[in-house]
Order: structure tokens, then C-alpha cells, then sequence
């Protein structure tokens, strides 16, 4: 039940994941962070069976220190987002791990998201999502994405795809934690005073 999405702004990512982790049909948490900081740059959100998310998105963290402290410098974006795909790959022919992510970061290119399922697919986008909540989310943001949107547009996109999400899917009412990577770093933003624009009747925003 992970709903996990990305946009990419002017110079910054911002990923949004669901807290709620559950079994069958006992909620075990609704507090979790999914979204994973790999460096100074670079988030990961992962969502899928919790054990196997747990694991990889560590080991994708740790290696990527271990890149760092090897050669004295990170690695880019495009690269770390390989080097997932990569892994997540080589599990799927050894021991398959249900774990579908969301990459972003910033780097001397720009700002990347790069989504990325459990069967090693990747693929550069400027927005996306996984999970069932991806179903709601990406109708909205096709609609309301325009490229080089600044923090505050993306903000009221990123809630109007949340409210959309718990107003529509069977379960709804899920919290969700946000995060932006920039060239400042990484931070949580909060969503609860950003106001969503009415739409106006039988007309969409243009493009």
C-alpha cells in the first residue's frame, strides 16, 4: 500500500512517501520514513515488502559512502541511480527483493529523478510515482507539471496529488512525509499550510 512520488522543480527533487507500514491487514507503523538520505545530494524513496526495503536501500546508502570515502568524491546522480538498478538486477536472478524506488538528487547536470521498479527497469523522468497511489497521482500531475516549476508551485502540486490520494483510493487518510534535495542540501518541507488553487469549472491549467 506504498505510495511513493517525485517531481522535478528548478534546481531541487522533491519525493513525498506514505508513513503507514503494514502486514496483511494489520497496520504495524504510521510513522515510518521511507525516503533514505544516500549523501548530501542524493534521496531514495523505497517502498515494497518493508524487510526487503529495509535492507536494500541501506546497502545502496552504504555503498555510496563507500564510493565516497574510496575515491574522495560522490558519486553523480545518473551513476548512483545505475549502480541501484544494478543491484536491484543482480538480486532478482540470486534472491528477488520486492522493493520499487524513487532516485533523486542534484548534481553539476542539475536536479535527476529516476524511477526504478523491483525488476531493474529505470528510466529519467520529471515527474513519476509507484504504488497504488500512482494511479491517482500521475493523471494529476500530467495535468498540472510544467517544467522548471518553482519550490511553491511544486509544493501545491505535491498536496494536491496527496489530497487526491486519500480522498479517492479505498484506503485513504495516509500521512506523508516530504523531502527536497537542492544545492543547499537536503531538507523536510511541510505541507500543511500550502494552499491548493480551486479549479475553475470546465477549465484545465495550460500547459
Amino acid at each position: 500500500m506504498d505510495h511513493l512520488l517525485g517531481i522535478v522543480g528548478d534546481g531541487f527533487v522533491m519525493l513525498a512517501a506514505d508513513e503507514k507500514v503494514a502486514h496483511s491487514v494489520v497496520t504495524m507503523k504510521d510513522n515510518q520514513d521511507k525516503i533514505t538520505v544516500l549523501d548530501e545530494t542524493k534521496i531514495l524513496a523505497g517502498g515494497g515488502q518493508f524487510g526487503d526495503v529495509c535492507m536494500f536501500t541501506e546497502l545502496v546508502q552504504r555503498n555510496l559512502q563507500l564510493y565516497n570515502l574510496r575515491n574522495g568524491y560522490p558519486m553523480g546522480v545518473k551513476a548512483a541511480a545505475g549502480y541501484t538498478r544494478t543491484e536491484i538486477a543482480k538480486l532478482l536472478r540470486k534472491n528477488p527483493h520486492m522493493v520499487n524506488m524513487l532516485l533523486g538528487g542534484v548534481d553539476k547536470h542539475g536536479p535527476a529523478l529516476f524511477w526504478i521498479d523491483y525488476l531493474g527497469n529505470m528510466q529519467k523522468l520529471d515527474f513519476g510515482a509507484h504504488g497504488y497511489g500512482g494511479y491517482f497521482a500521475l493523471s494529476c500531475m500530467d495535468r498540472y507539471y510544467r517544467p522548471g516549476m518553482n519550490i511553491d508551485d511544486a509544493k501545491s502540486l505535491m498536496k494536491r496529488c496527496i489530497e487526491g490520494i486519500n480522498q479517492r483510493f479505498l484506503i485513504g487518510g495516509a500521512s506523508f512525509k516530504v523531502k527536497v534535495v537542492d544545492a543547499q542540501g537536503i531538507r523536510e518541507v511541510d505541507l500543511s499550510d500550502v494552499q491548493v488553487a480551486p479549479e475553475a469549472a470546465g477549465n484545465a491549467m495550460e500547459q
